[in-house]
């Protein structure tokens, strides 16, 4: 089969597209045959040897993928071969065939093409996680989402609106504002341009509920210092390249949380819920409540521009590769 391969760690462009051996599935595993792959941050990491959980090399990234069974391993029931699904994993998924873990594998919906159900399921299932489980936002509560225009950002918007809270949509340039209130934003902070302090303070002078932040570096503090009494901050990721270091005074005078997110090891360890979430992320999809935005696919030779346009914050929305 045709695969997307990291040999060396590095930069996106030291990936190669070659000829390996199909995977074989083992107990407990799905084989998919792939058609399209999302695209997230974390591929990014991960080829660079920076992520949490690193494979030996040679080996496939890409973390969501979308297709059809094609083969189950021993002991694996409640699937069939021809089956549309979505999985997820930590890599494996720029190939045209990977295995996933029979628990991280749901049903595309009908109606879902291959394309949206592989932006969907890592961005929205994060957010979901993140912001009912983590930071138990109640509707009529103000949410600040940085980083907004990308994939997770826009889905913390949709889900935000889904549950009813105020929603203010923080990003770096127009274009991704723009797309931000398009999927329901009250409110939108370039903080290219402008004071992001100053701005919160304008559009929220009781403070913020819920931070919802995949970004870090100094915008974290400056959000946080806008925080409500008893508010909740989100950690969800460190897309700016620093991790923040906020002064302990700060949560303690707020009587604030400080809050990490980290839904693969979640998946992992609450499989039920999991499920439950997925269950309600394809509901809100089915009502029109939600719908990630693919703005671009790419082909399995252009993979390194698709990482290398997420690691430079070009990217609005989401985007996928086709493997087919």
């Amino acid at each position: 089969m045709k695969a997307v391969v990291c040999r060396q760690w590095g930069l996106p462009e030291l990936l190669v597209v070659d000829e390996i051996s199909p995977p074989v599935p083992g107990p407990g595993q799905v084989l998919i045959e792939v058609h399209a792959a999302g695209v997230n941050f974390p591929d990014t990491l991960i080829i660079q040897r920076k992520y949490q959980v690193q494979p030996e090399l040679p080996f496939s990234p890409g973390g969501e993928v979308a297709g059809r069974v094609k083969a189950l391993g021993p002991g694996v029931s409640g699937w069939s071969v021809g089956d549309r699904v979505v999985g997820s994993a930590t890599f494996g998924g720029f190939a045209q065939e990977a295995v996933i873990a029979a628990e991280r594998v749901v049903p595309i919906p009908e109606g879902m093409d291959y394309s949206v159900a592989a932006a969907f399921v890592l961005a929205y299932g994060t957010t979901l996680h993140a912001l009912k489980d983590r930071g138990r936002l109640a509707a009529n509560e103000t949410l600040l989402v940085l980083g907004a225009g990308g994939g997770v950002g826009i889905a913390a918007v949709e889900i935000g609106k889904a549950m009813g809270a105020r929603v203010i949509a923080a990003a770096s340039d127009a274009g991704k504002l723009e797309l931000c209130t398009t999927h329901g934003a009250d409110a939108v902070i370039n903080y290219t341009t402008e004071d992001l302090r100053e701005r919160i303070k304008e559009l929220a002078p009781n403070g913020i509920d819920v931070i919802f932040d995949p970004v870090g570096g100094e915008r974290s503090e400056a959000a946080f210092r806008c925080m409500a009494w008893e508010g909740r901050h989100l950690v969800v990721g460190f897309a700016a390249g620093e991790v923040p270091r906020l002064a302990l005074n700060l949560p303690l005078l707020k009587g604030a949380s400080i809050v990490g997110v980290y839904w693969g090891n979640f998946l992992r360890r609450d499989a039920e819920t999991t499920r439950a979430h997925m269950r309600d992320l394809f509901a809100l999809y089915a009502s029109g409540s939600v719908h990630p935005p693919v703005t671009r696919s790419y082909r399995m030779e252009e993979a390194g521009q698709a990482l290398r346009d997420v690691m430079e914050r070009r990217v609005k929305g989401k985007v996928v590769i086709l493997t087919r």
